[in-house]
């Protein structure tokens, strides 16, 4: 009854210590995930935002053509929608939830090419150059865009990055001290069982290596929870937001799995030698007053 007994302490041990590690290595994988496409979902928020090159009215339609195709072939423009008067009078009157055009009995609005910038031209700096260029065009009256929206959206990617990383850095010791502290804590509970084993002749280093191989199998079936859990988290992420591809990225997936085995079983293989050198040192009365 007794070995029965410290057997199932010993497996409620090992069961509380795996668990305790996959939760603090899922944290540090979505994290790290968070970091990977933090670069990747900025520049997708500023490319979502668009310039409209408003059209003078009558343009013919080789024109409009021509210039599209320019506007498709500059190195700034990630891709383009010509939107003619018409449809822009019905989406505005969808916006409106009102026929303006009935009201009004003509149409006020112009026809326009709608451009999706690269994240990299999508800052007001960047915008008014293009403006300055795309100002050479005849068939263009005017170039609109959000310029307030625009300086915002920058300043607010900005400052989250810095926030990300400071946030990242400070889970990342949080996480690296609670593995220890878990893993110190389970090495302190069999301190009796080392003292024995020192007591009937058992060296050091013959007392590390079932520890440090229990301590590598506890690692890697961490990592591969953690990474079970992941998986299902961007599982969700395609299903709820297919339009964001690179979430889904293999190979960011693939070297963000292989870092948590990396990490799983390097933190536990480490905190557990020292966890053990630090009670192999103890002395009788240490054991009972820890």
């Amino acid at each position: 009854m007794a070995d029965q007994s410290t057997s199932l302490r010993l497996t409620y041990s090992y069961i509380t210590t795996v668990i305790s590690i996959t939760l603090v290595l899922f944290l540090l994988g979505l994290i790290g995930f968070l970091t990977i496409n933090a670069r990747k979902i900025s520049d997708y928020v500023k490319e979502n935002i668009s310039i409209s090159v408003i059209l003078k009215d009558n343009v013919k339609e080789a024109d409009i053509i021509y210039l599209q195709k320019k506007l498709d072939a500059a190195p700034y423009v990630k891709s383009t929608e010509f939107i003619p008067k018409d449809k822009a009078a019905r989406q505005l009157s969808k916006q409106l939830g009102e026929d303006f055009v009935s009201f009004l009995g003509y149409n006020p609005l112009l026809s326009s090419i709608k451009a999706h910038l690269y994240a990299d031209y999508a800052n007001n700096d960047s915008i008014a150059k293009i403006e300055k260029e795309l100002s050479k065009f005849g068939q263009i009256k005017e170039i609109y865009y959000q310029k307030n929206l625009v300086h915002l959206l920058n300043e607010n990617i900005k400052n989250i990055n810095l926030i990300l990383l400071i946030f990242t850095s400070l889970m990342f010791f949080i996480s690296l001290t609670l593995i220890n502290n878990t893993i110190r804590l389970s090495v302190y509970s069999k301190r009796f069982l080392l003292y024995t084993m020192q007591l009937i002749g058992a060296t050091r280093g013959f007392i590390r290596k079932p520890f440090l191989i229990s301590a590598v199998i506890q690692g890697f079936v961490s990592a591969s929870l953690a990474g079970m859990m992941l998986l299902v988290l961007v599982y969700y992420l395609k299903r709820e937001f297919p339009e964001i591809t690179f979430f889904y990225d293999v190979n960011t997936i693939l070297l963000l799995l292989g870092s948590l085995y990396i990490v799983g079983i390097f933190i536990t293989v480490v905190s557990t030698y020292f966890a053990l050198n630090k009670q192999l040192k103890s002395k009788l009365d240490k054991l009972y007053y820890g």
